[in-house]
């Protein structure tokens, strides 16, 4: 396969005009238009130059993407949300929580054979204190009491199949209750136990304290922003200072905060765009314009700002603290969350960028950079040797971000993806097509 004449944003940058080929899943040429003033083939004659069997797309006009990778949901066993999320060009989902073990490893095992669903990665079960968020709703999911347990836990979870720990940090404040969460001490001795192990660390943060304590206690990412103040220039410099990851998940505190009449929610706009709505199921179309279930904060206060959140990527980002692009959804066709799987990466792409990012800054946060920092050495780029992981689009997203969502064709695994048929078998009849 050759998609000859197209803009090639390789991750990083965009490269300019040229050409990709890709054979047997994996990128094989990348040409380009500097490469023709040298001894290389003009990305014009790639078509020419390849075997007679090679089928070309011409990209004139188009732009060619790294898989989009959300670095932020959860999936919770539904193969539906995993194709849902190809079909709006996420090739690869880092969940960040699911059980039990046997149905995370059977879902991770699929989802890495079959090219019809997103490949995916998970924490599997979370760390969190006895009586606390979640566990004081599931009483079956395994707890950390303190620093002595937290050798164990880490080591059931690795033994699982986990990719990565998850630590909640939380006292349920968002959610109006007052329950136990793990102290320094435990934190610490989780994030110890994992990096021992060669795992990373992801931290819930549901506040400016917890993200203190998680900052703390040397845990390599945090999820979540405070919504209640912006993180201050000392929080931001120690960040950057300790070369740890932010995933801020901005789709879902924003469909979390107060609405304010100075700003209208940029993720509930999505049931009206026209490059969406035609390839949403009714029920997640519904749970976009409608649902509140599922979100981060469920107890409103006047001190929840979502432009909080928004002046902390700007300060993270300025510092040079690595942002990742992840949304949180936790959507299922039974649970009206309005951040769904997929479609709503490109919200977060847009908010990244209404927070200060450039378009081409938002997209490596949703390619390049999730796969180096969670250690995917086989995609996120364009280059020979990756995964053919590819989406394109029409226009130019380095311009205008939300070209993303004028999704032309999907390659997970250098097999297309057929969005059309996708489309006829699940999609609302409620909407129209891509513009």
């Amino acid at each position: 396969m050759i998609i000859d004449k197209v803009r090639i944003f390789d991750g990083t940058a965009m490269l300019g005009p040229g050409a990709v080929e890709f054979a047997d899943g994996v990128i094989t040429r990348v040409l380009t238009e500097p490469a023709a003033a040298s001894d290389a083939p003009a990305p014009a004659s790639a078509s020419a130059s390849a075997s007679a069997s090679a089928e070309v797309i011409d990209g004139t006009g188009l732009t060619l993407l790294p898989g989009l990778i959300d670095a932020h949901t959860h999936v919770f066993g539904a193969e539906s949300n995993l194709e849902l999320a190809l079909a709006f060009g996420v090739t690869t989902e880092l969940d960040m929580f699911m059980g039990p073990p046997e149905l995370t490893q059977a879902l991770c095992t699929a989802a890495g054979e079959r090219a019809d669903l997103a490949d995916m990665r998970s924490s599997g079960l979370v760390a969190s204190a006895p009586g606390g968020h979640p566990g004081h709703a599931m009483p079956l999911l395994p707890t950390v009491a303190g620093p002595d347990e937290a050798d164990a836990f880490v080591a059931a979870r690795q033994a699982e199949g986990a990719h990565f720990i998850k630590i909640i940090v939380d006292d349920g404040a968002n959610h109006g209750m007052s329950l136990p969460a793990l102290d320094r001490a435990t934190v610490t001795a989780l994030a110890d136990a994992a990096h021992r192990r060669g795992l990373l660390t992801v931290a819930h943060v549901s506040a400016g304290w917890s993200a203190r304590l998680a900052l703390d206690s040397g845990v390599d990412m945090l999820t979540h922003l405070p919504l209640e103040a912006a993180l201050d220039d000392a929080f931001v410099s120690r960040t950057a200072d300790g070369k740890r990851v932010a995933i801020p998940t901005l789709a879902m505190l924003e469909a979390s905060a107060p609405e304010t009449p100075s700003r209208s929610r940029t993720g509930r706009a999505l049931a009206d765009d026209p490059r969406v709505v035609g390839y949403l199921p009714d029920h997640a179309r519904t749970a976009i314009a409608e649902g509140h279930e599922g979100l981060c904060v469920e107890k409103e206060s006047s001190e929840h700002h979502f432009t909080h959140a928004l002046a902390s990527v700007a300060r993270l980002h300025r510092a040079g603290v690595p942002v990742l692009a992840g949304t949180d959804t936790n959507y299922r066709p039974d649970r009206a969350c309005p951040v769904v799987h997929g479609a709503s990466l490109h919200t977060e792409l847009a908010l990244l960028v209404e927070a200060g990012l450039t378009p081409a800054e938002a997209l490596t946060a949703a390619t390049s950079a999730p796969a180096a920092h969670f250690g995917l050495s086989d995609r996120g780029l364009i280059a020979p040797g990756r995964r053919a992981d590819l989406v394109l689009v029409e226009g130019d997203p380095t311009q205008d971000i939300t070209h993303t969502r004028s999704i032309e064709a999907i390659w997970r695994g250098g097999v297309r993806f057929d969005r059309e048929a996708y489309r006829e078998r699940t999609a609302s009849g409620t909407g129209g097509t891509r513009a």
